[in-house]
């Protein structure tokens, strides 16, 4: 099996805030918000749903391709990709755009404020699903608008499953866009926040949601998982890390798990653990592509941590 992963590249400015946001912005004051917070420390990573999502699946060996449009300043992120052994078939040059860049700062309590410039991201709709490349899943993740809608059509009309997952990309669907996707898509994939607003903007419940798919996946960091399918909710535990770094990027490691287990054919409560232990691997790792295993490690490790072998 072969996985297409749509979705952005991008450079992520991660900053780290050594106290807490709740602490500083005023309940009352949200309407007149201006608000600095002094960050020490900086460091500029590799990321982006699709090259997350790649750089996991690689680890867990995993065959899949990213797609997506990347910038002129391109260059170190590609020498990356090539290093890591990463296709780049399905990659695109736009010259006159950066590559999406994110401006991620993180509290104490490992929330998170972002501002996003989607640069070359807003041409995805330029890339087309391969229809002759032996593509036997896909994943339609945070990209251009245009292009998320295109490539979940592209991906029903040559009739190749897919994992929809709007991530940061929900706020510019509504909910009949929402519901096309869903009706659309094999699987759904969201974190705790982003199933209440599909629930809102669809006006369904998670098991009504789950009823049109195979599975509605709903990650829920430290409280672990949710995955929803065939009228029951399974509950899926964390794999102890044994530091908490950083959360960037948690949720696209977990996403190459779910696409590892479907791959592998998995049963859910499998397939649940494979990924959250990804998710315990990431966040142990400063960055979203820096945390390096081999698979009989992985295996080990989840054995410990689960009780059962893989």
């Amino acid at each position: 099996m072969t996985a297409l992963i749509c979705g952005s590249f991008a450079y992520d400015s991660i900053m780290v805030f050594p106290g807490r946001f709740k602490e500083h912005i005023l309940p009352d004051r949200i309407h007149m918000l201006n608000v600095a917070f002094l960050v020490p420390t900086m460091r500029r990573n590799f990321g982006g749903t699709a090259g997350n999502i790649a750089y996991n699946l690689k680890l867990i060996g995993g065959a899949g391709h990213p797609m997506g449009t990347v910038g002129h300043d391109f260059g170190p992120y590609r020498k990356w990709m090539i290093e890591k052994g990463v296709s780049l078939k399905y990659v695109a040059d736009v010259s006159s755009e950066f590559t999406a860049q994110a401006f991620i700062t993180t509290d104490l309590d490992d929330n998170q404020i972002t501002a996003f410039h989607p640069g070359a991201m807003n041409h995805a709709h330029t890339q087309k699903v391969p229809t002759d490349a032996g593509i036997t899943i896909g994943f339609v993740s945070p990209d251009g608008r245009d292009g998320m809608i295109q490539h979940a059509e592209q991906f029903v009309a040559a009739g190749i499953p897919f994992v929809f997952d709007p991530g940061q990309g929900l706020p510019m669907f509504n909910g009949e866009d929402l519901l096309r996707f869903i009706d659309q898509a094999s699987w759904v994939a969201v974190n705790d926040y982003e199933s209440q607003v599909l629930a809102e903007r669809t006006g369904l419940t998670h098991e009504q949601l789950a009823a049109r798919v195979k599975a509605l996946i709903v990650t829920r960091g430290g409280s672990g998982s949710q995955i929803y399918t065939q009228g029951k909710c399974i509950d899926i535990p964390v794999a102890r890390p044994t530091a908490l770094k950083d959360p960037t990027g948690c949720g696209d490691a977990y996403r190459a798990g779910l696409i590892h287990g479907i791959d592998k054919g998995l049963d859910w409560e499998t397939t649940g653990r494979v990924a959250s232990l990804l998710g315990t691997y990431k966040i142990e790792s400063d960055g979203p592509q820096n945390h390096v295993f081999t698979q009989s490690e992985f295996g080990d490790r989840f054995k410990a941590a689960f009780g059962y072998a893989l």
